[in-house]
């Protein structure tokens, strides 16, 4: 799998094809292929660690790379920055794919990589592509060989390397987080295509207008991979105006037609953009709730999963200081399944909105998190007496509801100073028996002023 980043120029010749057919078959491949940069200059994007005296292009520029995992969205460059770093060490480039590629293909990659040393003295770079996909034996695998030096370990992945790759592997291997491209970046990229007439698209002479490039950028949603390809249908949409080779603004919109924005079902993406709408409906912003639920539905999102969050939210952040919006959370979700998409979305929409602008309290959010922390430490404790029914005569000859007072039959229905936790923890200096503090917003100032006068009450009743 020697490749024209190898050092070896023996090899090169051995296991390469003529120049002349290397170089048509070169231009046979697809743009995004074609345009793949072969020198840090010409890299795109990722300054936050390839900037100048940034460590990492020290270390590549330097040829003493070290193992790395990338760890970012398709199309941002994690393959061609691999490429680059065997280029930049001079040594020979071997790559796996997780999909196609099992526990065999990892030991032959090893056996290719030791037997080049022994007749080359080049060391290899191994690139394992989605390398989250190996199972933790698989990815044990790798390890001797990191630590001893058969090969220079890159892997690359679009999931968290903290939940899909082991911690043995993890601490051999330095993480690179590699961003989506700038609208700027994938600008700049498109002038590059259009003027570059070995490998882009130069020798057509192509011109397109400035609010098409944007509107292309703006399709790629970050991804060059993805920009190339529809630069590249784009390009077979030519039309001759005044002798001018020009693709249109609706050749752009057919091509950009039923383009998606990043979403990935169960994966960080997902997560990330559930994440920022949670804390938009929490921070009480309804335009960040607004604009996070539209983009998960613009990509793909189950409505109703939005409504599930919804549901959650109302009793997390919002609680009894307005507990309607369980309710409107509820309505919006019954909504969506009696009217479907186009009218329940709406539903949803309404109630992420008043949900934004409803008060906030995790009162009940804290005092449940508190009441099981204490059932947990304190143990099995057992019931007071006075709360225990008595349906038969042994038990209450064993004083089971003695002492209990009906609240029905008290003072404004309550029972002032009885008590309902068990002795144990009252009598603990250690332990307020109070997991519920209501928040001044919304209906818990009333629920916090109801409290305090009961509060008072059983103050009063127990001198």
């Amino acid at each position: 799998m020697l490749n024209k980043f190898s050092g070896n120029k023996q090899a090169d010749l051995l296991d390469s094809p003529s120049q002349s057919s290397a170089h048509e078959s070169k231009l046979n491949a697809p743009l995004a292929d074609r345009m793949r940069p072969d020198t840090l200059d010409t890299y795109l994007g990722q300054s936050h660690i390839l900037g100048p005296n940034k460590p990492l292009r020290v270390a590549l520029q330097s040829g003493n790379p070290h193992s790395m995992i990338f760890w970012g969205p398709p199309g941002v460059g994690k393959t061609t920055l691999a490429r680059l770093i065997a280029y930049y060490a001079d040594a020979q480039f071997l790559s796996i794919s997780a999909v196609l590629s099992g526990v065999k293909e990892i030991r032959q990659a090893i056996e290719q990589a030791r037997q080049h040393f022994q007749v080359y003295h080049q060391q290899t770079v191994l690139f394992v592509d989605e390398v989250h996909r190996f199972n933790k034996s698989q990815q044990d695998a790798f390890l001797p060989y990191i630590e001893d030096g058969t090969f220079v370990f890159v892997g690359a992945t679009t999931e968290n390397p903290s939940f899909e790759l082991n911690n043995a592997l993890l601490s051999r291997a330095r993480v690179y987080l590699l961003k989506v491209l700038t609208q700027g970046e994938l600008l700049a990229l498109i002038e590059s295509v259009l003027h570059d007439r070995e490998q882009g698209l130069g020798q057509l002479d192509l011109f397109i207008a400035e609010e098409d490039r944007v509107h292309l950028a703006n399709a790629a949603d970050g991804d060059a991979r993805k920009l190339l390809n529809l630069l590249e249908i784009a390009s077979d949409l030519t039309e001759q105006v005044d002798n001018r080779n020009i693709i249109t603004s609706d050749s752009i919109t057919q091509v950009v037609s039923g383009t998606t924005t990043r979403f990935d079902k169960g994966g960080d993406i997902f997560y990330d953009q559930i994440s920022a709408f949670h804390k938009s409906v929490r921070g009480s912003s309804p335009d960040g709730a607004l604009y996070w639920m539209s983009r998960m539905i613009e990509a793909g999102c189950d409505p109703l999963y939005i409504a599930r969050r919804l549901l959650a939210i109302a009793s997390e952040d919002i609680g009894n200081a307005d507990p309607r919006a369980m309710q409107i959370a509820l309505n919006a979700w019954d909504a969506f399944e009696r009217l479907g998409p186009k009218e329940g979305n709406r539903a949803i929409a309404q109630a992420a909105v008043y949900c934004a602008l409803a008060p906030k309290s995790n009162a009940v959010y804290l005092a449940f998190k508190a009441s099981m922390a204490c059932a947990k430490e304190a143990g099995s404790l057992d019931v007071p007496v006075h709360l225990r029914n008595a349906p038969t005569k042994l038990m209450k000859s064993l004083g089971y509801g003695d002492d209990y007072r009906y609240s029905h039959d008290e003072p404004e229905a309550f029972s002032a100073g009885q008590t309902y936790l068990p002795p144990e923890l009252c009598d603990d200096p250690n332990f307020t028996p109070l997991f519920y503090t209501p928040q001044p917003r919304g209906l818990e100032i009333k629920l916090k002023e109801k409290l305090e006068y009961l509060q008072s009450l059983n103050v009063k009743a127990k001198k």
